[in-house]
């Protein structure tokens, strides 16, 4: 256990935990604040407007008006508490007195619509805004197919389907491949497409596969699938590598090993196997120059990593750059393109395509998925996903959630019946019990999965 602490890369976890932090806090508060101005619009009275739960006690509150204003300690949400509504704060006795002309309660049922349905609408804003931005600022950027000059790497999974090193995929079903390094994506993502269209070694083909692949790539122990083939250029070492004692330096390009070609980073790794405490003839390029090294192997590597930057490596990426104005429509793609994958996946939760157990994770695997160096456009990136998500799973018509609340005011404008207190205490309840246990279960699973 103790091993396994050390092992972690705390560096990296920190640089993560920032990321997801700032990231989750803007979320929360601004989806936060959609409930509270909207409440403050119909003249609600707002008691208090938390960043992070505070159970018995705040790190910080201060009291501005009638608002509280605070920040709590456990990190998994937030809230505000407008008076006269049923919450998470579960405070009977407001609800035993008359209501008040400033209460929830007491407004009409569209109103009170509108404000459960302010944090949802907020975060759609939000995620529209910063796709916007994005796009008008980075553009897109991309690798198309053609540009992968040595096509892919497949690994076992993609070779079980047909595919082989130096395939070039063209198209996933008839449509075209945009980018190499989606492949993995597009697949999942077009689950009624069941072929592949590649070129291999100038011929073109076509690979069928089924949906036994698309389960595949949604397990979480399948950690690739096929990647863009490189030439081995050392971009950097490890502690005591054998190949920096014998003298290679960044930038070399490793070209052969004893008599054998090396083209590739993914043929020298093969050639690797099964060497261990041997001496091995390293060629390389050096400023154009061919040099050779003696590496004496200690446990069949030589403590080099490859070069990952594409561009640096020769491949030539294709942009598509926005004006502000052509950015608000490209943004509004994209946030529907976000839903849609998102809705398609735990669509493919239902129909078996994907497991619970594999899908499911808490707030460390969410942590997980920011980049371990701080890059503001992968922030803003995936800042702008979870904005999405976020609101779609708040509008799902579970108690407990927005979309629970808006169910049932829906339910009495229609039938013009309003819920008893009673009832609507009871479904936050039952509402509550269950996001806490769907919580706690994934949160089990991650933990399952680290200590795995």
């Amino acid at each position: 256990m103790n091993y396994y602490l050390l092992a972690i890369n705390w560096a990296s976890v920190g640089v993560k935990a920032s990321q997801f932090i700032l990231s989750f806090s803007i979320l929360i508060l601004l989806h936060e604040f959609g409930h509270f101005i909207t409440a403050k619009w119909f003249g609600c009275r707002v008691e208090k407007f938390y960043l992070f739960f505070n159970p018995w006690f705040s790190l910080f509150k201060r009291k501005k008006g009638e608002t509280e204003y605070g920040l709590g300690w456990i990190p998994l949400g937030g809230y505000v508490k407008i008076s006269g509504m049923i919450d998470e704060s579960m405070d009977k006795e407001q609800l035993k007195q008359p209501a008040q002309p400033y209460e929830f309660r007491s407004k009409p049922a569209w109103q009170r619509l509108i404000i459960m349905l302010g944090g949802i609408i907020v975060n759609v804003i939000l995620a529209i805004i910063i796709f916007i931005f994005i796009l008008w600022v980075w553009g897109k950027e991309y690798l198309p197919p053609v540009n992968a000059k040595y096509g892919i790497v497949a690994d076992s999974l993609s070779i079980q389907h047909g595919l082989k090193d130096g395939d070039m995929v063209l198209k996933v079903g008839d449509k075209p491949l945009e980018d190499i390094t989606r492949l993995r994506g597009e697949i999942v993502m077009n689950e009624g497409v069941h072929s592949l269209f590649i070129m291999r070694d100038g011929k073109e083909m076509t690979i069928n596969y089924d949906d036994n692949l698309i389960k595949s790539l949604n397990s979480r122990d399948v950690t690739g699938f096929a990647s863009v083939r490189i030439p081995f250029v050392i971009s950097k070492f490890s502690n005591d590598a054998p190949a920096k004692k014998a003298g290679l330096e960044v930038g070399d390009k490793i070209i052969k090993v004893d008599s054998l070609n090396v083209l590739y980073h993914d043929q020298f790794i093969k050639m690797m196997k099964g060497k261990k405490n041997e001496e091995i003839k390293i060629s390389f390029l050096r400023n154009n120059d061919t040099m050779n090294a003696i590496v004496q192997l200690g446990e069949g590597k030589i403590g080099a990593f490859p070069e990952s930057n594409l561009k640096k490596l020769g491949f030539v990426t294709e942009k598509r750059t926005y004006s502000f104005i052509q950015a608000i429509p490209a943004g509004f793609s994209e946030c529907w393109k976000t839903l849609g994958r998102y809705v398609t996946g735990l669509k493919q939760l239902f129909n078996g395509k994907a497991k619970a157990t594999e899908s499911l994770g808490s707030v460390i695997s969410i942590g997980s998925i920011f980049p371990d160096t701080w890059d503001w456009q992968s922030f803003w990136a995936l800042t702008a996903i979870f904005s999405v998500v976020l609101a779609f799973m708040n509008i799902l018509p579970i108690p407990g959630l927005d979309g629970g609340h808006a169910l049932f005011t829906i339910a009495e404008i229609v039938s013009g019946k309003k819920p008893s207190d009673r009832f609507m205490e009871y479904a936050q309840i039952v509402g509550f019990v269950l996001l806490l246990g769907l919580m706690a279960f994934a949160l089990g699973l991650d933990i399952w999965r680290i200590f795995k």
